[in-house]
């Protein structure tokens, strides 16, 4: 290889900003992507960047726009994004850190759920530009010699430095031989689309170096790199952002409303995180951030005001940002009521916990009770508190739920 190029290296160190490349090295990885970043220059062969999704839900939420906005980058300049539709993988499951196997999906639901990813990844990526492949197109195809050589290549003991598994062992709890599997046929993907980096989330770590050990295994001389990328928090600032607390969840699917509305609810101390993984803001404005923040020079609520406004341009554009923007002025800073809340004919005696989840104000009753408990629950801005409260027919009264929905009950 050839003495490294200072505009290679750049790259690598712009490449690199809120991701660990694995193996580290004494430089944090940056001399090994940056290498082969100038081979791909050099040899004008663009870069294979790998992204494995496992359809798992239907709909993508801002946590997943952190890989993204990554492959973004590679896409930029030049090299080639190969998106892999998890069709095997996603009928095993993967615990992916959980304490229990994951339901596997049907062959249906990954067709559907794939669908909408694509749909919902092109308001970030060029997916027409974007190789998509699904796994079941050859990992389906192994047969069992195959598999069993595939199996050949890793220890059990190897498995058993997954944490998940590990605990679960620690703990006297199943493992299934197919969950194995998993991260094997997720690894063998980089050997099928001969990948030289593979992006993922943090709890990917292992099955992302997998992927590398065995591209080895079966002679790639110089395997792919690992991007770990962080997993961002929801609402709440302290768990995962993910579908399983949909109050906690900005899905990319949610209306402009919504979406701003929610980045206005994140807590002050994670401002200047969700400016750093969700937008091109640079480092040295997130410094000044968290020094206006520190000496309260700065009102956070503008900050989260400019947050809230760039992301939900990106994915509703400038007049639906703007119409968020003026609707959360109205409804929370001046404590008014939209003017498009839609009428709700109440035909009988309804529970308040049956109507807000009719209403899909909330998914579930125990979300409408902690909805309640939390006091977001009001009619006519009178708080509700009775679980058992039941709505009339006829009352023409405003029912609200949270800061951000309403309906005319009528």
């Amino acid at each position: 290889m050839n003495e490294l190029r200072a505009e290679f290296i750049e790259q690598a160190k712009q490449l690199t900003r809120n991701a660990v490349v694995l193996p580290e090295g004494n430089d944090g990885g940056i001399g090994e992507l940056a290498a082969k970043l100038q081979y791909s220059h050099d040899t004008g062969k663009p870069l294979r960047v790998k992204l494995g999704m496992d359809p798992t839900r239907p709909d993508l939420h801002l946590g997943h726009t952190v890989v993204m906005r990554k492959l973004k980058e590679f896409q930029k300049l030049g090299h080639k994004i190969v998106l892999i539709v998890g069709g095997a993988t996603a009928m095993i499951g993967d615990p992916s850190g959980k304490s229990e196997t994951r339901p596997a999906l049907t062959k249906e639901q990954v067709e559907a759920n794939a669908k909408t990813y694509l749909e919902q990844m092109s308001k970030v990526l060029d997916v027409t530009n974007a190789e998509v492949t699904n796994n079941a197109d050859w990992l389906h195809k192994l047969n069992f010699t195959e598999l069993l050589q595939l199996a050949g290549k890793v220890t059990v003991a190897q498995m058993m430095t997954r944490d998940d598994f590990a605990k679960r062992y620690a703990e006297g709890k199943p493992i299934a031989i197919h969950e194995f599997f998993y991260p094997l046929m997720q690894a063998y993907d980089s050997v099928a689309i001969d990948s030289d980096i593979e992006l993922g989330g943090t709890d990917q770590r292992f099955n992302t170096l997998l992927g590398r050990d065995i591209q080895l295994a079966y002679g790639k001389k110089y395997p792919q790199l690992v991007m770990m990328l962080p997993l961002l928090e929801g609402t709440d600032g302290v768990v995962k952002m993910s579908k399983t607390y949909p109050e906690h969840c900005i899905s990319l699917t949610d209306s402009a409303k919504d979406m701003f509305g929610k980045l206005m609810s994140i807590p002050d101390n994670m401002i200047t995180r969700y400016y750093s993984l969700l937008t091109d803001v640079q480092k040295s404005e997130l410094e000044e951030m968290d020094k206006q923040i520190a000496s309260a020079s700065i009102n956070p609520r503008d900050l989260k005001m400019k947050l809230a406004f760039m992301i939900t341009e990106e994915y509703h554009g400038t007049d639906g940002a703007e119409k968020a923007k003026q609707d959360f002025i109205n409804v929370v800073s001046n404590k008014g009521i939209p003017d498009d809340i839609e009428d709700v004919k109440i035909d009988s005696d309804t529970g308040i916990l049956d109507l807000l989840v009719n209403l899909q104000f909330v998914q579930s009753k125990g979300e409408a009770k902690r909805l309640i408990q939390g006091g977001g629950v009001k009619i006519d801005g009178e708080k509700i508190s009775d679980m058992n409260f039941v709505v009339k027919p006829a009352m023409n009264k405003v029912l609200q739920a949270g800061k951000r929905k309403f309906a005319k009950l009528v």
